[in-house]
């Protein structure tokens, strides 16, 4: 595994990828996740930034971002890591799914040339992170696994200088690269887009079973700390029936713990002539899952602060009090347990909550 001072540049952005193969026929299969493009010399993959040539696989993206900024942590959603905290939050461009409704289209749609204005290596990420004062940095706005080579050495950096390392991902990856990007990575918001294959290969061109096998080997072969979004698409993925499939097998194979975020979708790219998700379907998914023995579900994008508020599951008290990403009242002591009956909090905690608040910071890094 290469470090951050010994991946060698081979044009201005571009490196020796990882995670591929050479077949018999002279083509170049990547398998880095399970789409396993089988490319020739100059054709793409589907997710369009890496690249086969003469030599092997390349990622095209490498220290090339679609901008920095600094977002609060709940915004990935992570709400049981470090709340209240700030985080430096950074894409690319590409993906390796083709969602048609994705809320990030101008930039996992894009080629990197028309988005890909911010530079910046490994180590001047981390800085940034560091000056700006944030507890973490994130790999999000398209799938990091695509590219996974500077996310690791993104990570890497993180963690000399003390900072934590999140990726917000579809969860679709191969098993050796799973296992060796996981490697660096501190926390993650896993994205289970619906929970038949229906819909995973009509509206993402993709399959299901590749992210329940992430989810089932973050929780029973790491100490990643995740947590899981799915976004309930009016007609879609959002009946009562689905929604109950999800979470009967969410609490079989993930546990009750394991915290999960309904969002509200809103009409985008593709997916126009959806209406948005009513309030009132996330409020009945959310009971759906509670139902089903799930202690910490969330609703989002949508004003909700009962919805958004962390409960003690052993007691009911109200843990840590959220107004969209404002925190509010704090009853958690410092071992991360609640103030009233002494239950710990599942998730990572600090003895006092950061107050970033919702600000959206712009950071300028430069080469």
């Amino acid at each position: 595994m290469a470090t951050t001072t010994e991946r060698t540049m081979i044009e201005p952005g571009v490196v020796a990828g990882q995670w591929w193969r050479r077949l018999a026929d002279g083509r170049i299969q990547c398998d880095l996740c399970p789409r396993y493009c089988k490319l020739r010399a100059g054709q793409r993959g589907f997710c369009f930034i890496r690249q086969a040539q003469a030599d092997g696989m390349v990622l095209t993206s490498y220290g090339r971002a679609s901008g920095f900024c600094i977002d609060p942590i709940e915004k990935k959603p992570l709400n049981h890591f470090y709340p209240g905290t700030s985080i430096l939050s950074f894409g690319t461009a590409g993906c390796n799914l083709g969602c048609r409704f994705c809320q990030n289209w101008d930039i996992s749609k894009a080629r990197e040339q028309d988005r890909l204005s911010d530079w910046a290596a490994p180590d001047r990420v981390a800085e940034a992170a560091v000056k700006t004062g944030c507890r973490s940095i994130a790999f999000t706005y398209n799938d990091p696994t695509i590219f996974a080579e500077y996310a690791i050495d993104c990570a890497q950096a993180a963690h000399e200088r003390g900072l934590k390392a999140v990726a917000v991902t579809a969860g679709y990856i191969a098993p050796a690269a799973r296992r060796d990007f996981y490697a660096h990575i501190d926390a993650a918001n896993v994205d289970l887009k619906a929970f038949t294959d229906q819909f995973y290969q009509s509206l993402c061109f993709a399959h299901l079973q590749p992210v329940l096998d992430t989810l089932l080997w973050l929780k029973h072969e790491t100490e990643v700390w995740f947590e899981v979004t799915t976004l309930l698409i009016p007609g879609h993925n959002d009946s009562p029936a689905e929604v109950a499939q999800l979470c009967d097998w969410f609490v079989t194979n993930l546990g009750p713990d394991v915290p999960l975020h309904f969002t509200a979708f809103h009409p985008d790219f593709k997916l126009m002539d959806v209406p948005r998700t009513p309030a009132t379907t996330l409020t009945r998914a959310r009971e759906q899952a509670k139902a089903a023995g799930l202690h910490h579900v969330y609703t989002g994008n949508v004003y909700d602060s009962a919805g958004q508020s962390t409960y003690c599951a052993a007691c009911g008290q109200q843990l840590i009090e959220r107004n969209g990403y404002h925190l509010g009242q704090w009853n958690l002591n410092v071992e991360g347990g609640c103030n009233h009956c002494g239950a710990r909090l599942a998730g990572q905690f600090e003895p006092r909550p950061g107050s970033w608040g919702s600000r959206r910071q712009r950071v300028f890094i430069g080469a």
